[in-house]
């Protein structure tokens, strides 16, 4: 989940009301910047684009990071509150899930990209007669069901708990057993913690970290052999994409794992760790769409250009009109820009 363990701080003082309301408010501004900006980008893609493969990738992967910024407020406004969690059980168990959801269906999503764009560069013909939008959605719908199964642990081990002084918390209890300080549960409860945090990690970071990396690898060299302009700014909409997620998600699986660890960390340190997470996270979902915009266009072009020309100058493949043998990478897919129009 995005906050984990924020919810187990101790209670704060006075003097730590002040960073509280700043970071909520950072955080209501990300969810204000994200809503408008995702919602845009997805009205954009929906209605005023052509449904081609890469559009069906970037809208679900849009759609993500909209339903992560969505949850943003709840977070906030517990912040506000110095950590005590006021909506219920279940929405403590939902949120994290749902937070969950859109971290594995973000990497899986961006993984596949990765994929269909090595597909295109190394085998053109198979792509042109297989690459098809109805595929395409069957892969989506089983990434959507891949990242429910994987975030479904959520719903068992996520609860609320009353701390001293009747504050509440949203934690996770890996101890199956409503007793928190049993001895024979605590270390069920260890083993299974470790085992969702490797599956986590191996599953939503490194193997998908290692396979993208390997694609793009191998597409910059194919490109380059054949003097492609691989470095277009479909490319670099990819590459953002791909960067973004990883610096965003790299501090929370990070903070996961000092909390295994068995080395004496100190809290200063896990506690900025925490922020840091909380916000690289945050930022990730509300400002990478934004981001796909731009990225490529100098400063004064971004005034110059419409939403909807930008929208479509990010999805066009500059391979396509690049090389006379990579006209057919994308079979169907490429046509004139002007019928890229719903």
């Amino acid at each position: 989940t995005l906050v984990p363990y924020i919810m187990a701080l101790p209670p704060t003082t006075e003097t730590m009301k002040t960073p509280h309301l700043a970071s909520a408010v950072l955080l209501f501004i990300t969810f204000l910047v994200g809503v408008m900006g995702n919602g845009m980008f997805l009205w954009v893609l929906w209605l005023k684009m052509r449904r081609t493969v890469t559009t069906l990738w970037f809208l679900h992967l849009v759609s993500c990071y909209l339903l992560f910024t969505l949850l943003i407020p709840f977070f906030a406004v517990y912040v506000l509150l110095d950590f005590h969690w006021v909506f219920g059980m279940a929405t403590c168990k939902l949120l994290n899930a749902f937070i969950s959801m859109g971290m594995f269906s973000s990497v899986f999503l961006l993984t596949l990209i990765s994929l269909d764009r090595y597909t295109l560069t190394h085998h053109p013909i198979w792509s042109r007669n297989h690459r098809t939008v109805p595929r395409a959605g069957k892969l989506v719908v089983g990434v959507w069901l891949a990242s429910f199964g994987l975030s479904a642990p959520y719903l068992a081990f996520r609860e609320t708990r009353i701390m001293d002084g009747g504050r509440i918390v949203c934690i996770n209890n890996y101890n199956i057993s409503g007793n928190w300080n049993g001895a024979e549960t605590q270390d069920l409860g260890r083993r299974v913690h470790l085992a969702i945090f490797v599956v986590r990690f191996l599953l939503g970071f490194l193997l998908p970290f290692c396979t993208i990396v390997g694609c793009y690898v191998r597409v910059g060299l194919k490109m380059k052999k054949k003097n492609l302009a691989w470095a277009g700014k479909p490319f670099k909409v990819m590459v953002a994409a791909v960067v973004s997620f990883f610096l965003g998600w790299l501090p929370y699986h990070l903070y996961h794992g000092l909390q295994l660890s068995k080395m004496e960390v100190p809290e200063s340190v896990t506690g900025a760790l925490l922020v840091i997470h909380t916000f690289t996270s945050c930022f990730n979902a509300s400002f990478t769409p934004i981001l796909y915009l731009f990225v490529g266009e100098k400063f004064w072009q971004v005034f110059r250009t419409s939403l909807l020309a930008l929208v479509k100058a990010a999805f066009v493949d500059d391979i396509d009109s690049s090389a006379p043998e990579s006209s057919g990478i994308h079979g169907p897919e490429v046509e004139n820009t002007e019928q890229e129009m719903a």
